[in-house]
C-alpha cells in the first residue's frame, strides 16, 4: 500500500512540473500568435532602444543555423525534438527530490522545445519575432521558446559545473 502512495505522490509531483513546462508552452505559442496577427513579416517595431520586434520565420536551429536547407532541417530538427523531449520527461520523472533547480531547466528546456516542434509542424518553420540590437550589431532574433531553452541549458550547465566544482573540493 505505501508503495502505491508514494507512487502517486510522485506522479503527482511530476505532473506538477509539467504544468511548468506546460505553461512555457502556452506562452510562447500565444505570444508567436500575437507577432502573426500584429506584426509585419520582416518591418522592425521599436519598443525601446536596443528591442524591436519583428515577424520572421526560421527554417533552421537556433539563431538561424542551418537556415538555407533544402527542407531536410524541418525533418530533422522535428524529430531530434522529439527525442530529447522523451529524455527530458524521462530525466525529470527519475530526477530525485532535492534536484528542484534541475527540474525547472528540464521544464524550461522541454516547453521550449515543444513550442519550437510545434511551429515546424504546423507552419514548417519557426516563428521569431524579439529583436535585441546594440548600435548596428543585431542578435539573430529568437522568441520565448528559445530564451527558455536557452535560460534552461544556463541553469543545467551551472548546476554541473558548481556540483563538479564541489565534488572536487571534497
Amino acid at each position: 500500500m505505501e508503495n502505491i502512495l508514494t507512487m502517486q505522490h510522485r506522479i503527482l509531483k511530476n505532473c506538477l512540473w509539467l504544468t511548468l513546462a506546460m505553461f512555457v508552452l502556452l506562452v510562447d505559442q500565444f505570444t508567436k500568435l500575437l507577432a502573426i496577427n500584429y506584426l509585419r513579416f520582416g518591418i522592425a517595431n521599436s519598443l525601446m532602444p536596443g528591442l524591436n520586434l519583428t515577424l520572421a520565420h526560421n527554417t533552421g536551429a537556433a539563431f538561424s543555423l542551418f537556415d538555407h536547407g533544402s527542407g531536410w532541417q524541418i525533418i530533422m530538427f522535428t524529430l531530434l525534438a522529439i527525442i530529447v523531449s522523451i529524455y527530458l520527461i524521462i530525466w525529470l520523472v527519475n530526477s530525485k527530490e532535492e534536484e528542484n533547480i534541475n527540474r525547472i531547466a528540464i521544464c524550461l528546456i522541454l516547453g521550449g522545445a515543444l513550442g519550437n516542434m510545434i511551429d515546424r509542424i504546423s507552419y514548417g518553420y519557426v516563428i521569431d519575432f524579439i529583436s535585441v540590437y546594440y548600435k548596428n550589431y543585431h542578435w539573430p532574433i529568437f522568441n520565448i521558446a528559445d530564451s527558455s531553452i536557452t535560460i534552461g541549458a544556463s541553469i543545467l550547465l551551472y548546476e554541473f559545473f558548481t556540483r563538479s566544482r564541489l565534488k572536487r573540493s571534497d
